[in-house]
This record gives C-alpha cells, sequence and structure tokens, in this order.
C-alpha cells in the first residue's frame, strides 16, 4: 500500500451531502475484480452523459471533467461521504482515479474503513472549514492547492491557515507506513506470541491439535 506522510494536491469541491458507495461505483460498472482500471468509472452516473450508448459523453458540468480540476487529488465533500453498502469497489475506484484524501464533516464507517486500508485519507473537518476553503481553492484551483500533513494532523489551507483533524494512531501508522491489515498483525508478532504464551497456560485446550 502506497504510504501517505504529506501530500500536496488540486482539490476538487463536491459539496454533496450523502454521496453514497453507488454514486461513486455504480453497481453496473462493477466487471472485473481488479483493482486496476477502476478509475473510469469513478461517479460514472455524473461524469458522463447518456453512458453505455453510442452517444456517451463526459458531462462538462461535473467537476472532474473541468479542466482545473482534472488534475485534483483532493475531494472535499459534504457530510455523511461514502454511507450506502460496503463497497469496497467505490474506494478502489477513487484511488485508481488518482484521488489521495477527502475531507467531509463525516463518512460511513465502512467506507472510512475501506479508505485506510486503501490507502486514501479521510478527514473530517468542520462542515463551515469545508466550505470556505472550498470558495478559496475556487478562485484559484490549480494555484490554490491544499497541503496534508498527516504526521501532525494538519490541514493547511492556500492562505496557510491549518486546521487540526484527528485520526486514531492504529490508523495513522498503517497510512504512515502504508501497512494492509496483514503487515499490521505481523509488526504485532512479539506481542501475538507473548498472548499466546500466557493463554496457553489458562485456556491449554483452545491449543489441542
Amino acid at each position: 500500500m502506497k504510504k501517505f506522510v504529506t501530500h500536496r494536491g488540486t482539490a476538487a469541491p463536491l459539496l454533496k451531502i450523502n454521496i453514497d458507495t453507488d454514486a461513486i461505483m455504480p453497481s453496473r460498472e462493477m466487471k472485473t475484480v481488479s483493482k486496476t482500471g477502476l478509475g473510469k468509472s469513478l461517479f460514472a452516473s455524473w461524469r458522463f452523459i447518456d453512458r453505455g450508448t453510442d452517444q456517451e459523453k463526459l458531462n462538462p458540468e461535473f467537476v472532474l471533467n473541468q479542466q482545473e480540476y482534472s488534475q485534483a487529488s483532493i475531494l472535499l465533500t459534504g457530510r455523511n461521504m461514502g454511507c450506502g453498502s460496503s463497497r469496497e469497489f467505490a474506494v478502489w475506484a477513487l484511488v485508481d482515479f488518482g484521488i489521495r484524501a477527502i475531507i467531509a464533516p463525516s463518512f460511513g464507517a465502512i467506507f472510512f474503513t475501506n479508505c485506510i486500508r486503501n490507502g486514501l485519507l479521510p478527514i473530517v473537518l468542520d462542515e463551515q472549514v469545508i466550505a470556505s476553503l472550498a470558495d478559496y481553492v475556487a478562485l484559484n484551483p490549480q494555484a490554490n492547492q491544499l497541503d496534508i500533513d498527516l504526521k501532525t494532523c494538519h490541514v493547511i489551507g492556500p492562505d496557510g491557515m491549518t486546521y487540526p483533524f484527528e485520526l486514531q494512531s492504529g490508523f495513522q501508522v498503517m497510512l504512515l507506513e502504508g501497512l494492509d491489515a496483514i503487515d499490521v498483525t505481523n509488526k504485532l508478532g512479539k506481542e501475538i506470541d507473548a498472548f499466546k504464551t500466557t493463554d496457553i497456560q489458562k485456556r491449554p485446550w483452545a491449543y489441542l491439535n
């Protein structure tokens, strides 16, 4: 998994509330089990007009299709981002598209965890702060980029203002070191062995071959 330590990038405002996983990655687009290539289906129902027909074309009004946001790597969204089904394809599509962080007032719980597991940083900030950042970015999206420092858990706005955010220390380590769940388990090898040594004395029947 790709490490996340610091990041500077263009932020695209998509300030809808309740963006569910089917909007992020429509079920009809899930035609493979590979994580590669899913970015082309991200927000397919919004990014395209007449999707899947001979008349298919990009929707010029959708933010990620606009030239100034075409290289966006950060999303600014409304509350309850990633609600709906536990569709990990949604996170895979975001990562494949090049999104490194999402800033929202709140997230769907399963979506939040799936982001962490796939190297995508979910950041919770106040709704008013996000609206202010979106307004500032919109003045000149490519010049007014955002900086994110995961070590200190701060977002730095284009004007130099800093906004702290919170993240569980375990999640922070996973992202900083690029660890997946198996890597985390392997790192805890000594602790697991110590627990097993103690537990086998208490519950020997649990370790019968």
